[in-house]
């Protein structure tokens, strides 16, 4: 599990460390607390509509893995093939969206400076929109053949570009006859937009070489279209499409009813949620692997080894967000500091950081266990779950902290807790039930057929 894991963990704290630098840099610009809020209500938009849009491909992770598991090497072709059909019918929803998105926005109670410069912010992005899905697709095919490495090496280095990018367009620059304009917030989406095209462009070149030395028979795949595949991955993966949905919803939904709050609940809420998504991570990056190596065992027919994945995933995923609670609760000011030397917003976002610390074991439990399911062909537990523990609990609770005890984004944020310790203990126990419930033989009928 560990040797999948480990490359995941490297690539998807790159992912996020590319959120992270925007809001690190464009927080040393003239008005912290604005640029900041803007680029949090940009994010948060484009994040919640995106992931849950592109979770559809999750149902890659069973079709690729199961058919690596049963040796299936021309199976697994066919249904890439298919995935990036539909990532590409996928990818032109978001762009449509996000173009239309700023009517909407813009007419919101929030300070209407803040919404000038996240729709800037959500314009730049979309550029990036159809590299962001063919990254998203290929990554599942490498994950799921266990190449993993070539994902970690570009994330790295993609942060690199968004750094360097960062600096140059968010505050312009001027070498000679050359002149680059600062573009302030829309700087950062534009910086990501060429990160995110670099991505694509890197997996894609790894696969070409990945096919060239293990003859996986990608270059000799017939172009035959099959309606009936891309329903099986639509039906299989909207579930969980829907679930990562419904999760970063109700964070979109914190953020906008904190950002009625004004400017300084919502740059501390949105520091504390980078903190948050980046700890999360590393449990969303073995719930990865969990998926694909419960896949494999299952395509192998080794239902043992698939619950045995399973319960590994849960332990490690939950042991690291232990690890990171401590280090929220012992180093709050530090970490807020490294986003900015605003003291309104220090304060501001210490007090979510404590809370963070309560619920990241529970993150940690709720997102590997789903990944197991997943493996399992299982995508409809965690939409159900999420549902019940965020929007019927999670939020009428942090609602009558927030505005009826006067807690403010301490008080959402208590609401999302609630949601999240919910969840963890519901998909850990439902995982225990599958792997009773199906033990050795009849584990492996659960395999999605092909």
């Amino acid at each position: 599990m560990l040797t999948l894991a480990l490359p995941l963990i490297v690539a998807e704290l790159g992912w996020m460390s590319m959120g992270i630098v925007d809001i690190v840099m464009v927080g040393h610009m003239a008005n912290p607390a604005l640029a900041i809020s803007a680029a949090a209500l940009g994010q948060v938009f484009y994040n919640t509509v995106a992931f849950g849009i592109a979770g559809v491909l999750l149902s890659l992770d069973t079709y690729l893995a199961q058919s690596h598991g049963a040796g299936r090497f021309d199976e697994a072709n066919r249904w890439l093939l298919h995935g990036l059909i539909l990532a590409a019918g996928l990818a032109l929803t978001l762009i449509l969206i996000v173009v239309l998105a700023p009517t909407v926005m813009l007419h919101l109670p929030i300070d209407h400076q803040v919404l000038l410069g996240s729709t800037a912010f959500l314009r730049a992005l979309n550029y990036g929109t159809p590299a962001l899905f063919l990254y998203f697709t290929l990554r599942r095919y490498l994950q799921a053949f266990n190449h993993v490495r070539p994902i970690a090496l570009a994330l790295v280095t993609a942060n690199l570009i968004n750094l360097v990018g960062d600096w140059v367009l968010i505050f312009g620059h001027r070498w000679g006859s050359l002149h680059i304009p600062a573009l302030g917030v829309a700087g950062a989406g534009f910086s990501t937009s060429i990160s995110r095209g670099y991505l694509a462009l890197f997996l894609v070149v790894a696969i070409w070489r990945i096919e060239r030395r293990h003859h996986y028979g990608l270059r000799s795949l017939r172009l035959h279209f099959e309606p009936g595949r891309i329903r099986r991955l639509a039906l299989l993966g909207a579930p969980a499409g829907g679930q990562i949905f419904v999760e970063i919803c109700i964070f979109g939904l914190v953020t906008f009813l904190i950002g009625t709050m004004g400017r300084l609940p919502l740059a501390g809420h949105e520091i504390a949620l980078n903190c948050a998504s980046f700890t999360f991570m590393v449990p969303f990056a073995i719930s990865a692997a969990a998926a694909v190596r419960v896949g494999q065992a299952i395509g192998r027919k080794a239902p043992a080894e698939a619950a045995s994945a399973g319960w590994s995933a849960i332990l490690l995923g939950a042991g690291a967000m232990a690890c990171f609670s401590a280090v929220l609760l012992i180093f709050p000011h530090t970490i807020a500091r490294s986003f900015t030397h605003d003291p309104a917003v220090i304060a501001a976002t210490v007090p979510l950081l404590f809370v963070a610390a309560i619920f990241q074991f529970f993150d940690g439990l709720q997102i590997t266990a789903n990944g197991a399911l997943r493996g399992a062909g299982n995508t409809h537990a965690g939409l159900i779950v999420q549902i019940v523990g965020y929007w019927i609990i999670g939020l009428p609770i942090g609602y009558l902290f927030a505005f009826h005890l006067h807690y403010g984004a301490v008080g959402l944020w208590l609401g999302l807790c609630a949601g999240l310790i919910i969840a963890g203990l519901t998909l850990t126990a439902i995982w225990r039930h599958t792997t009773r419930r199906y033990p050795l033989s009849a584990f492996s009928r659960q395999k999605v057929n092909f």
